[in-house]
């Protein structure tokens, strides 16, 4: 049935007809935004959780010890500089989606952080 069939049914409808499809429209209306809404946050969280891969965080590591002890060479500081910029990319990733998140629960998002049990990470 086309958009124009159902507005030609609904004209014939009596007021208290037409008050309990209107009830009945915005209550599938609304269920319809909820389950968007639930992909949505599943998505979201998903972003959140995701973590730094094992392998690119331990290279990372070596490397920020080599610096610290200033045996850095140059080539292993341009690839400190480029895992440098991934991890940074996970971390701007993760803020987005929680900045989203918090939008559409409603929340700071401090408290948003607070409620999942995520910190701020160190900085070294």
């Amino acid at each position: 049935m086309s958009t124009d069939e159902l507005l030609k049914a609904v004209d014939n409808l009596s007021e208290p007809d037409l008050a309990n499809l209107v009830k009945r429209v915005m209550f599938v209306r609304a269920k319809h935004q909820a389950n968007r809404s639930i992909a949505e946050e599943t998505t979201l969280l998903q972003e959140i959780r995701k973590e730094i891969p094992p392998e690119l965080n331990d290279r990372y590591e070596q490397l920020l010890d080599k610096r610290d002890d200033e045996t850095l060479t140059e080539t292993e500081y341009a690839e400190l500089l480029d895992l440098s910029r991934q991890i940074e990319c996970f971390g701007v990733t993760r803020v987005e989606a929680l900045a989203k998140l918090a939008t559409i629960r409603q929340v700071p998002l401090l408290k948003l952080m607070d409620d999942l049990g995520i910190q701020s990470p160190g900085v070294r």
